[in-house]
């Protein structure tokens, strides 16, 4: 009897192939779309983006939640050693470790004071300019030549300031001294580190004291 052998024909080499492809595309679009296909996991995006991030020479970065001497203020991305980070800044509340996540929702806190602070700084200005076109009156009590009996200080300044409804205190109010004579006054008005504008005061007689010269 003659013996027969089994020939696998091309089609079903190529369809053995077209199948092993198939699985393979659909097992890479599983993974692609996060299902869990039944493979051992590997250490993913999500842990790389928690996990606190090293700098050189052993220490560690820190994102600092409290003002600290010496240190940094809320928001500053510091270098620390790890053991002065885990037993005292992080445990303690004052820094938290800095990793790809934490850092971006730090960059998203800093671009929200920064427009906050571009917006307050706005409001200065026009408060400036409106200040500039105003001018106060104060009367006071004086003699024949023009000097005060008594004097007018920065409290009186703000009051006036307020009177004409702008939020103005006293600490805004640069004067070298109080005033002590009858006349016009230029007063400069501090409103932030480098956002100040002046106001003209006229310091008048009381009416008495015009109506006894």
């Amino acid at each position: 009897m003659a013996n027969t052998t089994e020939t696998k024909t091309p089609e079903a080499k190529s369809g053995k192939t077209k199948g092993k492809s198939s699985a393979s595309k659909v097992a890479e679009s599983a993974r692609a779309k996060g299902i869990d296909d039944g493979s051992p996991r590997q250490p993913g995006v999500e842990r790389r983006r928690n996990h606190p991030i090293r700098a050189k020479h052993g220490y560690i970065q820190l994102i600092l939640t409290q003002a600290i001497p010496d240190l940094g203020q809320a928001g500053d991305l510091i270098k620390v050693r790890p053991g002065f980070a885990r037993n005292y800044l992080v445990p303690q509340g004052l820094g938290t470790f800095a990793t790809h996540t934490n850092l971006r929702m730090v960059e998203k806190h800093r671009q929200r004071l920064k427009e906050l602070e571009e917006a307050r700084r706005a409001d200065l200005q026009n408060l400036g300019a409106q200040i500039a076109q105003r001018s106060l009156t104060i009367e006071a009590n004086a003699n024949a030549e023009g000097h005060l009996y008594g004097s007018v200080n920065a409290e009186q300044i703000a009051a006036a300031l307020r009177g004409e409804g702008f939020a103005i205190d006293p600490e805004n109010v640069r004067i070298e001294g109080p005033l002590k004579e009858l006349g016009l006054y230029s007063i400069k008005i501090h409103l932030a580190q480098d956002i100040s504008s002046e106001v003209k005061l006229w310091v008048v007689p009381t009416h008495s004291d015009e109506a006894a010269g």
